[in-house]
């Protein structure tokens, strides 16, 4: 990733300084792992000094909890627009797995980290994201749940079933890279099928898709 990227994703994040070091620490988790990597290591894919990191961050814990809570927040906004924009629990669900899969694919690097380095991060910090995520799986629960009341989803465990629609999405940052055939966005409308398939639901029979 190029360190142009950095205000595209954390465009709340300032100053510049502090976003080239967000995106120099998800280049080192991704490669080295959390706790392979040092501060220094984060600091030189930033170019800068290692005394210039804890200008922004008072450790190396404290920068992965920044890009774990902003990923999960993405997460959130994306899946919390897809649930209100769509007239349906069917509508809903697809617009939801096509847009999680599409993030998960598209910032797959980003979204290793956020998903795969979670148990690295201190308990209170690691209570925080925890709640994020909470929230996304209620949010696609409570979207199965409406769908099996409605007779559109065939479900024996909404709980489950959601988990597993999520998870679906997830596991895509773990082999999507560049040189992957399909795009993000081809890839999000495959899956967006496949989750409606596993919950029961016909996708040729199902509402179009919100613009």
């Amino acid at each position: 990733m190029s360190m142009s990227l950095s205000a595209d994703l954390w465009p709340d994040v300032q100053p510049d300084a502090a976003r080239r070091l967000m995106l120099a620490g998800v280049e080192s988790f991704a490669q080295r792992g959390y706790h392979a990597t040092t501060t220094r290591d984060i600091a030189s894919n930033a170019g800068m000094s290692p005394a210039a990191l804890y200008v922004h961050f008072p450790s190396k814990a404290a920068l992965l909890f920044e890009i774990s809570r902003s990923g999960h927040e993405q997460a959130l906004n994306l899946v919390m627009s897809a649930a209100e924009q769509a007239d349906t629990p069917v509508g809903a669900m697809r617009e939801i797995v096509e847009r999680f899969v599409a993030w998960h694919a598209r910032r797959h690097t980003i979204a290793r980290v956020v998903q795969y380095e979670l148990g690295a991060l201190p308990e209170k910090e690691y209570r925080v994201v925890i709640e994020l995520r909470r929230e996304i799986e209620r949010i696609v629960h409570d979207l199965v749940v409406a769908g099996a009341e409605a007779g559109d989803f065939t479900v024996s465990d909404p709980k489950t079933a959601a988990r597993a629609v999520l998870s679906l999405g997830v596991d895509v940052a773990r082999w999507y890279t560049e040189q992957s055939r399909k795009s993000p966005t081809t890839l999000g409308r495959e899956y967006g099928e496949l989750a409606l398939r596993m919950l029961g639901a016909d996708p040729d029979r199902s509402p179009d898709r919100s613009s």
